[in-house]
């Protein structure tokens, strides 16, 4: 399915210690680059990235328009981390307790929510393989100890 929709703008990165997040876990380094990456985004990565997520994306028109409706693409953070040599990220979700929150009028099921929360992140993965891919040519000051096994 294709999500036919004009990319929003890209979110503006906080200074957030990706630690934080449940779902990131960064060693080392804590020169996050955001300002870097925040220019990159604005540059063309964001819409480049959205255009190619949403070409593939299962979100159709009417859940895309709870998560814009919601603010829900300025809460992405995008971070450098330097020790997997990667762009971390996190993608912001809904809450299990949606329901009871009363999050937005039209959201009505479970399989809405599900779907919401893995495009999301599918969205995430996509800006941050774009961003390596075709963006960041920044090289890593970690060197693996000369101890490591040898796997040939």
């Amino acid at each position: 399915m294709t999500l036919d929709v004009d990319p929003p703008d890209p979110p503006e990165l906080e200074e957030i210690d990706p630690n934080n997040y449940e779902d990131a876990e960064v060693v080392g380094d804590t020169d996050y680059k955001r300002e870097e990456i925040e220019a990159l985004l604005a540059e063309g990565a964001w819409e480049q990235a959205f255009y190619e997520w949403a070409e593939s994306t299962d979100l159709d028109e009417e859940a895309f328009a709870i998560v814009t409706d919601l603010g829900m693409l300025q809460r992405f953070d995008f971070f450098w981390d330097a020790f997997a040599d990667r762009v971390g990220y996190h993608a912001p979700g809904l809450p299990e307790d949606w329901k009871e929150r009363a999050v937005h009028p039209d959201l009505d099921s479970w399989e809405t929510v599900s779907g919401i929360n893995a495009a999301l992140a599918e969205l995430g993965d996509t800006v941050s393989r774009t961003l390596k891919a075709d963006y960041i040519d920044w090289e890593t000051d970690y060197e693996a100890p000369d101890d490591l096994p040898d796997f040939e």
